[in-house]
């Protein structure tokens, strides 16, 4: 699968070190696993169905979006890109814009990285 991402975290998920240096050892392993289990599915309905950091669908602020596990309440925040998200546009959705880790939990939106 393809990956993008918005404008300003690329710097992030493109150097490791530099993502470590923001959140620590622990999420940034975590957030590179999934990256990884990303790239190697040919498109993300394949993603969806190995249930790897429990993918789910968003609402609200982040209709269209679908929050990946990385700790308790942080999320790696993504935005499947395709017309719909019906399962059979996922099942052909070859490319994801990743927009960041989020705490979207409770009254606040908090981005660790926006």
């Amino acid at each position: 699968m393809q990956i993008q991402y918005t404008d300003k975290i690329e710097k992030y998920f493109e150097d490791f070190s530099y993502l470590q240096k923001k959140i620590g050892k622990e999420k940034t392993k975590t957030i590179k696993k999934h990256i990884d289990n990303l790239k190697a599915s040919n498109n993300f309905g394949i993603f969806l169905s190995l249930g790897l950091g429990k993918p789910h669908p968003l609402s609200g602020n982040h209709q269209g979006e679908y929050g990946i596990r990385v700790t308790a309440n942080e999320r790696l925040i993504v935005e499947p890109v395709c017309e719909n998200l019906s399962i059979e546009m996922l099942k052909v959705c070859d490319t994801i814009i990743i927009k960041g880790v989020e705490d979207y939990h409770g009254s606040k939106e908090n981005w660790l990285i926006p």
